[in-house]
């Protein structure tokens, strides 16, 4: 046996089919094994492996035992002259493993090789070399020198950044998504450490091949996709603990004493580090415009109130020195708020500012009305201000959306895609496209080949760019049937900075693999559509949680009287109030449900109002998704108020 390949797949099973279908091409006349160990995915993975791929050596898992240890279970049968250790959210190359396999046999040193990656975008991962971890290089990758220093060798060693992509070199680390090895390294130097459950065993391994008496190599001369980051949000705390616990977990193992200390207070301060600079960010990007706001429009009446007391009143002290203190602030949170309610933090648009920035106005006109005479100084100031308020969020909003988009024109992009490959393909591709609930403004084809039929193509492959440019496409769509998976990952790489989505639709399936999200043709793109992932729907539905959560626990009282359990009832209202549960969400029972748009936990579900209670997990999951997709604010007062008494 010349090759064995090993993928351990967790709940992933659009990308473990797409990368199968191009693995299965890869390995033409190669005499290879293929083993998938499942880590007790609930996804469908299994009876999809059993249908459409019998070739493969399953092994199922009860439990998800981790990446290490699943990796070895396959390791420790196989049978190959090289292992491979593949990742399931990864498309390889016709040709990548007959051109790895003829590298590592003309290169008797080598223990292991990894390849170039690009992501879902068409751009390189950094990852796909890396030197070895040490104290210092930790230090620079943790304090952002390696990104300002991309291509030095010294503040940039993590990535290896001095050693270009295009070009083939030894190097420290491998990256576990595509990892070649020489089966007798492997007998050698031992498998991989299953201390590590996730993260860092990659570089454990590769340490060990190099200090077996091999080398590391990176090839640069194929190319896989790598979907990374799909499935983790490396951004959150609990990737940057577990990352960085692993290199602690690796630094122990391999280095001195004296380094492990140093090593050690390194990944501390980088938790605490990225731990502060998150929770600031998130601060930061939810206060800004807001603090922002408040200040233009706080100067805005300022001199509006100066102006007016001096044309009009004659008199530039006028207004009490409480009143720039305590009212205008007062007028300006009100508006502000108003504002907010109506979506005006939102997707930039005038009419929410208008609706919100008058029911502030009619708001403040009311409460002015209620206040002594000595209180209520000038309600043309109260007008003219809310109508200086517009224009000030107006002008800013208009100003920040130019900044970020470069255009002055607020239309939103309409949604437009070009679908590459041949006749039959681009329109199978294109009926599933129909079937969706995205209704695409704007579908044009392109040939996969230079004799296109005029009537039939807008135009052929070497046209692409020209042809996203002039048709303002939004997203290309790849026929994976009609086009080599090399010819796909080239042009992938060649538009990476077109501003374009990519998505591949592999043969004789009915899902299509994006850069972002793994659809099925009932709830393909329902992620960017659907209502409850909107913003405004979010809010609205946090705002009514909030109200009616505060309302019932200020006549807590009488709801005692009715509720089937006083102290869960009081519980449950306090945890929606402050944003820990919202009162309907979904039936936690839908295995699928992480492929929905994320709810916190609910105290009634979407299907409460169903009277037969022994649904089946595909009626679940219809349900749940009906609910994400077209949520409306009385569902949950319906379901909430059907159900009250057992809050």
């Amino acid at each position: 046996m010349k090759l064995s390949i090993v993928i351990v797949n967790y709940n992933v099973e659009h990308f473990l089919e797409h990368c199968l279908l191009s693995v299965r091409k890869a390995i033409k006349n190669i005499d290879t094994e293929i083993f998938v160990v499942d880590n007790n995915s609930v996804d469908g993975s299994i009876n999809m492996l059993k249908s459409k791929f019998p070739e493969v050596k399953l092994i199922e898992n009860k439990d998800n035992v981790g990446f290490a240890k699943a990796n070895n279970q396959a390791i420790r049968i196989s049978t190959g002259e090289y292992v491979l250790l593949l990742n399931p959210d990864t498309v390889v190359e016709e040709d990548t493993f007959v051109k790895c396999l003829n590298f590592m046999d003309s290169h008797p040193d080598a223990g292991g090789l990894g390849v170039k990656m690009i992501d879902g975008q068409g751009k390189i991962l950094k990852e796909s070399k890396r030197g070895f971890p040490t104290p210092w290089v930790c230090f620079c990758k943790m304090s952002f020198l390696s990104s300002l220093f991309p291509k030095s060798k010294r503040y940039c060693g993590y990535y290896m950044g001095h050693l270009p992509y295009d070009q083939t070199n030894e190097v420290d680390i491998l990256a576990g998504a595509f990892m070649l090895l020489r089966k007798e390294a492997l007998d050698k130097v031992g498998l991989l450490d299953e201390t590590f459950f996730m993260y860092g065993e990659d570089i454990d391994l590769s340490y060990r091949i190099t200090k077996g008496g091999y080398k590391n190599y990176y090839f640069a001369d194929t190319s896989i996709i790598h979907y990374k980051g799909e499935s983790t949000k490396k951004g959150s705390l609990n990737y940057v603990y577990t990352f960085y616990n692993a290199m602690d977990i690796f630094a122990k193992k391999h280095l001195s004493s004296k380094q492990t200390k140093l090593f050690s207070l390194i990944i501390k301060l980088a938790i605490w580090g990225r731990a502060t600079i998150s929770f600031l960010s998130r601060i930061f990007k939810k206060a800004a415009l807001p603090v922002l706001d408040f200040l233009l429009v706080y100067l805005g009446f300022y001199f509006l109130e100066q102006f007016w007391a001096i044309t009009y009143w004659n008199d530039a002290n006028y207004y009490p020195e409480h009143y720039h203190i305590v009212a205008i602030p007062c007028y300006i949170i009100i508006l502000l708020f108003c504002v907010y309610l109506f979506g005006g933090y939102g997707k930039f648009k005038p009419a929410k500012l208008i609706s919100g920035v008058f029911s502030g106005m009619i708001a403040i006109l009311v409460v002015y009305s209620l206040m002594p005479s000595a209180l209520r100084y000038s309600r043309a100031m109260v007008i003219m201000g809310s109508f200086l308020t517009f224009f000030i969020l107006f002008a800013e909003r208009y100003l920040l959306h130019y900044i970020k988009t470069g255009h002055w024109t607020t239309k939103e992009n309409s949604s437009s895609f070009i679908i590459v490959g041949d006749k039959q393909e681009t329109k199978r591709v294109t009926d599933l496209l129909r079937s969706t609930d995205l209704k695409p403004e704007f579908i044009g084809l392109v040939s996969g080949e230079d004799n296109e039929d005029r009537d039939y193509f807008l135009g052929n492959i070497s046209q692409i760019k020209d042809i996203i440019r002039i048709y303002h496409v939004n997203e290309v769509i790849f026929c994976s049937k009609s086009l080599s998976q090399s010819k796909i990952i080239s042009l992938m790489a060649d538009l990476s900075m077109a501003n374009v989505r990519f998505t591949i639709a592999p043969e004789v399936t009915d899902f299509i693999i994006g850069s972002n999200t793994i659809n099925t043709p009932t709830d393909i793109y329902v992620m960017s559509v659907n209502s409850i992932a909107s913003e405004d729907n979010r809010r609205k539905k946090r705002m009514f949680d909030f109200s009616f959560s505060f309302i019932l626990l200020l006549l807590f009282p009488f709801v005692i009287l009715f509720c089937k359990k006083h102290f869960l009832a009081l519980k449950n209202i306090v945890l929606v109030l402050v944003s820990n549960k919202t009162f309907v969400g979904y039936n936690q029972q839908d295995s699928k449900i992480n492929e929905l748009p994320m709810l916190k936990k609910s105290i009634f579900c979407s299907s409460e109002n169903i009277k037969t209670k022994n649904l089946d997990f595909q009626t679940i999951h219809r349900l749940n998704l009906m609910y994400a997709n077209n949520w409306a604010l009385k569902t949950d007062v319906d379901i909430l108020l059907t159900n009250l008494r057992y809050i």
